[in-house]
């Protein structure tokens, strides 16, 4: 079986050379490149055939929330742990609805940990810390019964967020500058929203907003 390749993001070089030797070490894990930002992590990902990305979130220029949604809009196949100092609930759901698998705090991870972490994602499943796993909690709590089931589809918040602003005719720069997220992963919400309403284009959209309720007029 191929090694697992690993893209490290993070500001700090030390803290990319700590995990490098950690993540060397180990049987079927390989750092295939390092970034030191979010704009170079988007770049390495085009450049090197990546399996995981270890983002950190609070970085000078691109931050680890909005690389997560590009890097992810354009290789859905990527998996992505967080791995920060963050344990502020919002950093935890930010990234969680960017699409993150796991979410982890370089305070309370130690190698066993972080071993385990890159497993069970690269398996398919989820892995969150402690802290994580509480405002994950906190969020189904205070947004249970959100979502909106349409003919066996979900409209995430999102997304719903991106219909409102088409509907307000935003373009796709001013809806990603009000929701400071990038262009591209504005690109994809509005590819999703299309398909899960069989709309053909932005008329479409608006006619499925009203009549499905979602969009108070």
């Amino acid at each position: 079986m191929a090694d697992i390749q690993i893209l490290l993001v993070d500001d700090h070089e030390i803290v990319r050379d700590g995990l490098k030797t950690v993540l060397q070490n180990q049987h079927g894990l390989f750092v295939a490149a390092e970034a030191n930002d979010g704009k170079e992590a988007c770049r390495a990902c085009r450049d090197h055939s990546i399996d995981l990305v270890i983002m950190d979130i609070n970085m000078p220029g691109q931050d680890g929330i909005s690389a997560t949604e590009e890097i992810l809009s354009e290789f859905p196949e990527i998996r992505v742990l967080a791995l920060t100092m963050s344990d502020e609930d919002l950093h935890v759901r930010k990234m969680i609805q960017a699409g993150a698998s796991g979410y982890i705090t370089k305070e309370s991870a130690n190698r066993k940990e972080l071993s385990e972490a890159i497993h069970e994602i690269m398996a398919g499943r989820h892995y969150f810390s402690s802290e994580a796993t509480r405002s994950i909690m906190l969020d189904l709590i205070e947004n249970r019964g959100r979502s909106r089931s349409i003919e066996g589809t979900s409209i995430t918040r999102r997304e719903e967020e991106v219909l409102r602003l088409i509907v307000e005719e935003y373009t796709n720069q001013e809806i990603a500058d009000e929701l400071y997220i990038s262009v591209r992963t504005v690109d994809a919400h509005r590819r999703n929203l299309m398909q899960k309403s069989g709309s053909k284009n932005t008329a479409g959209l608006v006619r499925f907003a009203i009549e499905k309720g979602l969009i108070a007029l």
